[in-house]
């Protein structure tokens, strides 16, 4: 099993090294107990770090993950360690505490690692409230039967693949929360769940199975306090709707707001905060949900 390190300055951390557990500097083990923890993968831009944003201001302590380099496999950049460190360091300085944010290096392809950080936040901060999947790519621009086996791949197993390793390793961390429960499993599905997009054959099932997973999850933990939904984002303006556009041949990712009755983008912030509301106690009432987040793109 791969090891992540869980780094103190949210940049020094990688597979295949012992867990390092930071202790804050009173030589506890961070937030009084009380405080909710999540793990969010994708963490290093566009969804994913601006629901860690969300989560922070909302006063949860997160372990934000990412692979934070890029993928021989996938034709454009992936997020970088210093976009996750600058994660990060924005989260620290909006909560006034390095104890509550903590980055690791793990690609969410890898279960073993995956598991592996769980544990490590277990350890860290004595337990997991949430689990919010936001780590995704793109890849296509031509029919489904011409695509490099190796890109599709990459896209079903990050977006569906990482979805599914995300939830085997932190619904048992959830359970084992005491009664009476209020755990939360999140996912970030796609306006493309539910539409044929042409030269995305894989994105789509990719997202499609996302929502089935979701709807199954809620009904396996009906009864148990946890929750399972996911948020469908329409066009939203982050760097794989840039790649859609060059996969389109569009001269840039605004070209795709005029199909969105809002008339514009969204901003990731606009679906962190739907993500946030989902993970908070008033969403209880919540589950097998995929709530759409998309402009009214999906009308």
């Amino acid at each position: 099993m791969s090891t992540p390190e869980i780094g103190t300055t949210g940049s020094e951390s990688s597979l295949g090294t012992p867990v390092a557990v930071p202790t804050s500097a009173g030589g506890g083990r961070g937030p009084a107990i009380g405080t909710p923890v999540a793990v969010v993968t994708g963490a290093g831009r566009g969804i994913g770090a601006a629901t860690v944003r969300a989560l922070l201001a909302d006063g949860w302590s997160v372990l934000a993950i990412d692979r934070a380099a890029d993928d021989p496999d996938l034709p454009y950049p992936m997020a970088t360690a210093a976009e996750l460190a600058e994660v990060v360091a924005e989260g620290r300085a909006l909560t006034g505490t390095p104890d509550r944010i903590h980055a690791c290096h793990t690609d969410v392809r890898d279960p073993g690692a995956i598991e592996a950080a769980v544990a490590a936040a277990q350890r860290r901060w004595g337990r997991v409230d949430a689990g919010i999947a936001c780590a995704g790519v793109i890849a296509g621009g031509v029919p489904l039967w011409e695509m490099p086996e190796a890109q599709q791949r990459a896209v079903l197993d990050i977006n569906l693949g990482g979805v599914i390793s995300l939830a085997r390793a932190v619904i048992p961390a959830l359970l084992a929360q005491p009664e009476p429960r209020s755990g939360r499993f999140l996912a970030v599905a796609s306006a493309a769940a539910t539409r044929g997009l042409p030269m995305l054959a894989a994105y789509c099932a990719a997202k499609a199975g996302v929502a089935g997973l979701i709807r199954a999850l809620a009904v396996e933990l009906g009864g148990t306090g946890i929750t399972a939904n996911a948020v469908s984002p329409g066009s939203t303006d982050t760097p794989i709707l840039a790649e859609s556009a060059r996969l389109y041949d569009l001269a840039g990712p605004t070209a795709f707001a005029a199909q969105q009755p809002v008339g514009r983008l969204l901003d990731p912030g606009e679906v962190a905060a739907a993500l946030a509301f989902l993970a908070s106690p008033a969403a209880g009432g919540i589950t097998g949900a995929v709530v759409p987040v998309d402009g009214g793109l999906a009308l």
